[in-house]
């Protein structure tokens, strides 16, 4: 079964938008591990404007599944990440003020700042994921720089879906044949949803581990947080 790694952005987001410490970041990252997520997953940026360094401080010793941090590998973060030790470390090529995640990375033209941040995470016993488009090439690439696996940006996949989910998903299925050719682990994760996940997750079979979000803290303002992410994992649940 594939993985449910949720991300809590969104509940930081919120928290942030009033002050004071509701609603609890940490007390969610415990509650969604306790309703069945095999992992939580973080993406702090350099303006804090969602989830804070701090956080990642104060969930790593509350959770016991895998803990995923996302980010743009700057000083500050590899800081971070080397001094938190979570499982998994997602390198991910956003800019300062970035939305969100937009674009994979081009590993073909950063593959040696890549190798370089690559091996300092598995020196520490840290796996290494890269994100990266669904493009052969770029799979290619980040096996290159040395990473255990990939995280391929879901959301084109996402954007087709409704218009034509056979086209939408065939280069994730290319991509994640070449990844699984070359010995790399899969990943997916951004705007995957309860209307495109099991589709995505049954042409997918070599998937190991989704990151999903910004869909499921919506989907909690109406389910509820516990019945939520039994519903997402009942989507995994092939």
């Amino acid at each position: 079964m594939t993985k449910l790694s949720v991300n809590i952005n969104k509940v930081a987001t919120i928290r942030n938008a009033r002050g004071g410490n509701t609603p609890n970041v940490a007390q969610v990252a415990v509650d969604c591990e306790r309703f069945g997520a095999q992992g939580i997953t973080v993406h702090p940026r350099p303006d804090e404007r969602h989830i804070r360094y701090q956080d990642v401080l104060d969930i790593k010793p509350l959770i016991s599944t895998e803990f995923n941090i996302e980010g743009y590998p700057n000083d500050r973060f590899m800081d971070l990440v080397l001094g938190v030790q979570p499982a998994q470390v997602t390198l991910v090529p956003d800019a300062d003020n970035a939305i969100t995640s937009n674009a994979g990375w081009d590993t073909l033209k950063n593959k040696a700042m890549l190798s370089e941040i690559v091996a300092t995470l598995q020196k520490a016993g840290i796996r290494a994921s890269v994100f990266v488009a669904a493009d052969v090439r770029m799979v290619q690439g980040a096996l290159e720089t040395g990473a255990n696996r990939i995280e391929l940006y879901t959301e084109p996949y996402a954007a087709g879906y409704a218009k034509n989910r056979e086209a939408a998903v065939a280069p994730f299925v290319e991509a994640a044949k070449e990844a699984t050719r070359l010995g790399l682990g899969l990943n997916a994760g951004h705007d995957l949803s309860l209307e495109n996940l099991r589709y995505f997750a049954q042409h997918i079979p070599q998937l190991l581990e989704t990151s999903i979000g910004h869909a499921l803290i919506s989907d909690a303002l109406y389910y509820g947080l516990e019945n939520t992410v039994q519903l997402y994992l009942r989507e995994l649940a092939l």
